[in-house]
């Protein structure tokens, strides 16, 4: 990739706080991504832990701090940090976009950085030397909503800039714990979490915008899989950031615990893609 191609989208399932620790098919494939990536000047992340309603949030302290915004894990967790700086200036420009294309946006100087921005990033980027800004999302809001904010932010990847949507193909917390207390992370795959993470794939493969918006609707055990769906929005926030005519690629696809699939896609501007065919 030379450095005049836009950076693409990504969406990342971040999986549990202890990712960052573990030996996993995700964890280690996070910590080859780098390699195949140019390296960004400033990251974006839209993280399912930065919940806002009526409107966008942007993070603009220049040194956010590490939240701890979980519990029953492992001492060391709550001691890690990741200290990359903030962007103020970026933050303020994403949200002169964001009022542009219609949303009411402000940002804090107060938001750190939550488990969906730093576990992933600390995997990826782990000396924490690139400017990390994050973004809200709107629980009250549906895909649709999201695809939007994403197309708001659809010019940063021509900067050079990583935007990232941060969250989970599949999260259903209640069903992940019970697994959680056999033991074991891997786990068999149940035929719900299969057929629905089928059909989102199908639907990503061939950019059906319309069906992804009314997943809830179409999708098999939508509901069961994503009982409520902050944890799916980061995906269309990635969707939306690769323009209107961008193209999804599967380039991670595991599981566990059995009910969250850690699947990660990648979304290419069109324009990027053309030049690459």
């Amino acid at each position: 990739m030379t450095q005049s191609t836009a950076m693409p989208a990504l969406f990342i399932s971040h999986g549990s706080p202890d990712t960052v620790i573990a030996d996993t098919q995700a964890a280690a494939w996070l910590r080859k991504l780098a390699a195949d990536l140019q390296r960004p000047r400033a990251i974006v992340v839209a993280s399912a832990h930065f919940e806002v309603t009526g409107g966008v949030m942007v993070s603009s302290a220049p040194n956010p701090e590490t939240i701890h915004d979980f519990g029953g894990f492992a001492p060391e967790l709550y001691a890690m940090q990741y200290p990359a700086p903030g962007d103020p200036e970026l933050a303020r420009r994403i949200v002169r976009d964001l009022l542009a294309a219609g949303f009411n946006s402000r940002t804090s100087e107060s938001r750190g950085f939550d488990h969906g921005v730093w576990v992933p990033l600390k995997l990826i980027y782990p000396d924490a030397d690139i400017p990390v800004v994050s973004v809200s999302v709107d629980p009250s809001k549906g895909p649709e909503y999201h695809v939007r904010l994403g197309q708001a932010l659809a010019g940063l990847g021509a900067e050079g800039i990583l935007v990232i949507g941060s969250g989970s193909f599949t999260h259903n917390l209640g069903e992940a714990f019970k697994a959680l207390r056999s033991g074991q992370r891997q786990l068999a795959v149940p035929a719900w979490v299969q057929e629905f993470t089928d059909w989102m794939k199908a639907r990503l493969a061939a950019n059906d915008v319309e069906a992804l918006i009314n997943y809830r609707q179409s999708a098999p055990f939508a509901a069961k899989n994503h009982p409520t769906d902050e944890h799916l929005l980061p995906l269309y926030v990635a969707m939306g950031a690769s323009g209107e005519a961008g193209t999804a690629t599967l380039v991670h696809d595991s599981a566990e615990f059995g009910v969250l699939a850690m699947t990660m896609w990648r979304f290419d501007h069109a324009r990027a893609t053309a030049e690459a065919g």
